[in-house]
């Protein structure tokens, strides 16, 4: 069996029992079961230059690799160009970015760090695997060193349409950079066309046909992989939490009002300014419903150095008071802020007692929030799931109420729609929201990645007038994008089947 390389930015180390987010809930079963080696950046930051040599540790047949990061290029390669210029992009706000040119070659600079750092590891039967925005340019510097293992790159943001993607000076490169993989997953397959256009419109790549790319003499394969949750698991913990101490406290706070539940990392992408003006339009217009209903919004703080994730701390802050000054009462209060970060089992509870669960983000890639509040409900007397339609999710939880989350009119009435839903309605939606979940596992979605990277070859193929960008330059080439009319773009997504995996550290 081929060792499977798992590359992230950051590596979840067992020694320093740091807890899992998204990427290490998606693909810790996956590694307990098949074992490897993971790979990137530790989480610290080194006072000196960083070393050249990763730190290996080991736990339950998994091999954990990192190196630290300086404090310049955690600053320029995490801060400013990962999360100051990518992440919006990616996410279609293009009018966020912070761009500077030396940010850019830093990230360029850090990923060849990983992939010198990563070659000695390799082994000649390795499968790579490669996660996330972080590392675009990581396929290509392997390339570069000649690696020639099967490479895999999957993106969990959204991928943005061509037009967008050109208001980034260095875009074309890093669209070259992404084709020295040789399966390229998403979450969506709308994010797959978008890539192909790119990859075409962009690199002078050649659509070879529904999930397939020609590039440099090299096939490309092109893949729609959801990241799902463990549905079964989640359920038997939210029924567990409600009878915390914690679930007990919040349920007495309630006093027979209503709970609205959104659970949130503070970021400008999550919609949490929109979402309040839903909240504010709700209780204006339906006066009946004060002191009947309460909305909790937990959204953690996250990358407190990135100047726009400050400022919508503050604007937050400033429309909760407001909203609270202005609608509550002294013994009531329609709005509950909580910008710590909680438990990720007492979240489960929290989401049995809601009536309404918020996921209204302005874009995600998917969104397990979502699949978390559905597989937390109580069957006899389910709560209902608001969802944005610019949410992958929702391609897949379609008996949500779906909302544009920009319209606060629009949120405002899927909510009063909600709070009033009879059960009769609220269990048939459920139920077809727990059959889109059920039997699929984060486990099966490696798995069925893992599989279809192995499946992967790359026979030579004519060379287009276009080389394949291979070879990482210390900085990027100034890039003359023209943005073309988005071609439509018809994918293919297979059905995978699913098993349940250990819960282990995925609910701990």
């Amino acid at each position: 069996m081929n060792r499977l390389v798992v590359v992230s930015n950051r590596v979840p180390l067992p020694s320093a029992g740091q807890s899992a987010g998204g990427l290490a809930v998606a693909l810790d079963g996956l590694m307990e079961k098949r074992g490897g080696l993971w790979f990137g950046w530790s989480g610290k930051v080194a006072e000196g230059p960083g070393a050249a040599l990763a730190q290996v540790e080991s736990a339950a047949g998994v091999d954990y690799a990192t190196i630290d990061l300086t404090q310049d290029e955690h600053d320029r390669y995490y801060n400013n160009f990962s999360n100051g210029v990518l992440w919006p992009l990616l996410h279609t706000m293009p009018e966020m970015m912070k761009f500077d040119r030396r940010d850019a070659r830093v990230y360029r600079e850090v990923n060849a760090r990983f992939a010198a750092s990563l070659h000695p590891l390799l082994r000649p039967t390795d499968a790579v695997w490669v996660h996330d925005y972080h590392l675009l340019p990581l396929a290509a510097c392997l390339r570069a060193r000649g690696v020639k293992n099967p490479i895999g790159f999957f993106l969990h943001i959204p991928f943005a349409g061509p037009d967008v993607l050109a208001a980034a000076p260095e875009v074309a490169a890093l669209v070259r950079d992404m084709l020295a993989a040789d399966l390229i997953g998403f979450q969506t397959d709308n994010d797959v066309a978008n890539f192909a256009a790119a990859a075409q419109q962009l690199a002078g790549a050649t659509r070879l046909s529904a999930n397939a790319l020609q590039f440099g003499g090299r096939r490309i394969k092109l893949g729609a992989f959801p990241v799902e949750i463990e549905a079964h698991g989640f359920a038997r913990t939210a029924a567990r939490m409600i009878f915390s101490a914690g679930g007990e406290r919040l349920r007495r706070s309630l006093e027979g009002q209503q709970l609205i539940l959104g659970v949130d990392r503070l970021d400008p992408t999550k919609g949490l300014l929109q979402r309040l003006a839903g909240l504010r339009t709700l209780l204006t217009r339906h006066e009946e419903l004060r002191r009947h209903v309460t909305m909790l919004q937990i959204a953690a703080t996250s990358r407190k150095d990135v100047d726009s994730y400050r400022t919508l701390r503050a604007a937050l802050d400033a429309e909760a008071g407001s909203l609270n000054a202005d609608l509550g009462d002294p013994d009531w209060q329609p709005l509950r802020v909580v910008s710590r970060a909680a438990d990720r089992a007492a979240v489960a509870g929290y989401m049995r007692l809601a009536r309404v669960g918020l996921v209204t983000p302005l874009r995600d890639g998917m969104n397990l929030v979502a699949k978390e509040f559905v597989a937390a409900q109580d069957p006899e007397d389910p709560g209902v799931l608001i969802l944005s339609r610019f949410a992958g999710a929702a391609r897949q939880l379609t008996d949500a109420l779906l909302v544009n989350p920009h319209d606060p009119d629009a949120m405002a009435e899927a909510m009063n729609q909600a709070l009033r839903m009879d059960v009769t309605e609220r269990r048939e939606r459920w139920r077809n929201l727990w059959a889109a979940i059920a039997d699929r596992t984060p486990v099966l979605w490696g798995r069925s990645f893992v599989a279809a990277l192995l499946r992967t070859t790359t026979p030579m193929v004519r060379p287009t007038r276009q080389q394949p960008h291979f070879a990482p330059a210390a900085t990027f080439p100034a890039d003359n994008v023209v943005a073309l009319p988005q071609a439509r773009i018809e994918t293919r997504i297979g059905r995978v089947e699913l098993e349940t995996p250990t819960e282990r550290r995925r609910l701990n």
